[in-house]
């Protein structure tokens, strides 16, 4: 019984959490393609079954069959994403000029396009459910973007509750959203059961051949709105698992959409005249303001599943060393995965507002929407393909059915292209800009490496000292962080040339991130014993994990029997560094060298990213150039 309580939680935890955004796609999606479709004039009934039915086979072709069967095995233990491939494909540390170094690219930008995508959703969603009050009152359009504003603002307030707050309270919701839409569908059927045509690709692939070449492929890059949110399926399968995500799809929230879009197809037919918003003319007039109020609820929905899936995507990049340390706050115990990232939170909510404020309404938002996703999900694809070589699949096999998935997905890639100039540009430069930070951080972090493995004392050498003139020791157990696992930390060679001492117990402390996203307790630890009451430590943490160095030390003290004395009694010495950009040394350009030096100087703490208490602390001003 356990075990199936879990598994609704999980399923109501899913449709609040991940199917949001693809749940209210129906707002705009069939409207926008059918608008493309009839290129302005009115709604013929060829082109209504084409749309209808290109959406179907869409979200068969591109949901369904790629993201709920095939993507969705790409896990890396359970974690899903652009990064956990990453991981997958250990591509971290690869250098440019070779193949994993352009796989690397490509997945970071594959992982900065999700942000992008994340300042559109909001948007879009909420304000295509707010303009629903245009329909029987146009006098209250001057209050659908305040009343926008004011909605986004409360959402993204909010996210510091959690994940597992939100989706308790966000799925049962969804769960009657998908119900309500799908019962106004079959109201839309009845008035014209010919629309059930649209259920053979056939009306799809006429109207596709018989339309110019310019009207099919703008009909093309609105259908792709009825498919986006897919990709949070992957991004947020850490949260809920599997089998949870993919049974919400299948059962409720497939046929949800299925009926909705082909009953608003079978309004169209039935009256040309309502291509306005045939979402909210399905209902009955009665019941036009309480579903506007409905619509508002799930398009609030609709935006958590694109910033949950940014949250855990910045944890897992600050892990893997692709982003700056940032505070991540775990919001439950007793779930894994369940975390808010306050910086992301709310730059996402500056983007998102300047979005809806800045294009005004949900038809130029159109233009701008769908662009980023497309190519994401073509990145998918090709990360995914060698995902499965790897793992050891027939190549043969990978070209057959990633390359159809890449063909489909390169199609409707193409065909948002066509939105560069009317908005596609806007999450696209947002997407290069961080893209541009990733890469910055990274080639940083490997130029400070470099600098400081140059300005290390070697182990022999300064074990020699050590025993050659011994330092006075005093009592107790210092720690010092490394950023290596060979050398001596610079903070001790400091410490021990201004304060001529050393404690009698030294730990050399190095903490790594695996490739894997989460370890068992026994692989966490490796020591090994050096002359002159030196220890070196070892800690490793999976990249979906808070990486706790004195928990990391208590747990060697007591299993591995770590001679450390106690384990709170221990003093931390971190190096607080100060990076100076210079000319003389090669590298990066100097005033990307400065914005690497900004980046890590408000980069969180390292006692308190590795959940150190303060008054164990000793942090060492070190300067290092690059």
């Amino acid at each position: 019984m356990k075990e199936h309580a879990l598994s609704t939680a999980a399923t109501l935890g899913a449709l609040g959490v991940v199917y949001g955004d693809i749940g209210t796609s129906p707002l705009y999606a069939l409207k926008e393609a059918t608008k493309a479709a009839s290129a302005g004039g009115m709604a013929n009934p060829e082109a209504v079954l084409g749309v209808v039915s290109l959406i179907l086979w869409s979200l068969i072709l591109i949901i369904s069959l790629k993201y709920a069967i095939l993507i969705l095995r790409a896990d890396n233990r359970g974690e899903g994403g652009i990064v956990a491939m990453l991981a997958l494909l250990r591509a971290r540390h690869a250098r440019s000029g070779t193949w994993r170094g352009a796989i690397l690219l490509l997945g970071l930008g594959g992982a900065a396009l999700l942000y992008g995508d994340g300042a559109i959703t909001p948007a879009i969603s909420v304000l295509s459910a707010v303009e629903g009050l245009k329909v029987d009152a146009p006098g209250l359009a001057p209050v659908v973007i305040p009343l926008t504003v004011a909605i986004l603002v409360g959402l993204f307030l909010v996210q510091r509750r959690g994940t597992g707050f939100i989706g308790g309270i966000f799925g049962p919701v969804m769960l009657a959203w998908f119900i309500v839409i799908g019962t106004l569908g079959v109201r839309g059927i009845i008035l014209a059961p010919e629309i059930l045509a649209a259920i053979s690709p056939v009306p799809a692939l006429t109207f596709l051949v018989h339309a110019p070449p310019l009207v099919a492929f703008a009909v093309l890059g609105a259908t792709f709105l009825a498919v986006t949110g897919g990709e949070a399926m992957y991004a947020d399968m850490g949260h809920f698992g599997r089998m949870p995500i993919r049974f919400a799809w299948f059962a409720i929230v497939l046929p949800g959409l299925f009926l909705n879009y082909f009953g608003q197809g079978a309004l169209l037919l039935s009256d040309p005249q309502v291509l306005e918003n045939p979402f909210f003319r399905l209902a009955p007039d009665w019941f036009h303001y309480p579903l506007v109020a409905f619509a508002t609820v799930a398009t609030v929905i609709a935006s958590q599943a694109i910033i949950t899936g940014a949250f855990s995507l910045t944890q897992q990049a600050i892990q893997l060393g692709f982003l700056p340390r940032v505070s991540v706050l775990h919001t439950a115990s007793q779930e894994r995965g369940q975390i808010y990232v306050p910086l992301v939170n709310w730059m996402l909510a500056v983007a998102t507002l300047g979005a809806a404020v800045g294009f005004g309404s949900s038809d130029r938002l159109a233009g701008a929407y769908g662009i980023a996703v497309s190519l994401l999900m073509a990145i998918t694809t090709i990360l995914a393909g060698l995902v499965a070589i790897r793992w050891g699949f027939s190549l043969f096999l990978v070209i057959a059915v990633n390359g159809f998935f890449l063909f489909i997905d390169v199609i409707f890639f193409a065909a948002n292209s066509m939105k560069v100039l009317d908005g596609g540009w806007f999450p696209l430069l947002l997407a290069a800009s961080i893209a541009f930070l990733m890469l910055t951080w990274r080639r940083g972090q490997s130029l400070s490496e470099k600098a400081r493995s140059g300005m290390r004392e070697s182990e022999s050498e300064f074990v020699a000292n050590l025993l050659t003139s011994p330092p006075a020791r005093l009592p107790g157990t210092a720690a010092f962080l490394a950023s290596g696992t060979v050398g001596i930390p610079l903070t001790l060679t400091h410490h021990l040339k201004h304060i001529y001492a050393l404690h009698e117990r030294v730990l050399l402390v190095t903490v790594l991130t695996s490739e894997e996203p989460r370890l068992r307790q026994e692989d966490r630890v490796e020591i090994h014993q050096l002359p002159a009451g030196l220890t070196r430590v070892i800690l490793h943490f999976g990249f979906m994990e808070a990486p706790s160095v004195p928990a990391g030390i208590a747990y060697a003290h007591g299993e591995k029997h770590l001679n450390c004395g106690a384990p709170s009694k221990v003093s931390y010495y971190i190096g607080r560094e100060t990076i100076i950009p210079t000319e003389r040394i090669p590298g990066m350009w100097v005033w990307r060298e400065a914005i690497y030096s900004f980046m890590q100087r408000n980069a969180e703490r390292s006692a308190a990213y590795f959940c150190i208490p303060a008054v164990q602390v000793v942090e060492m001003g070190i300067e290092i150039e690059i």
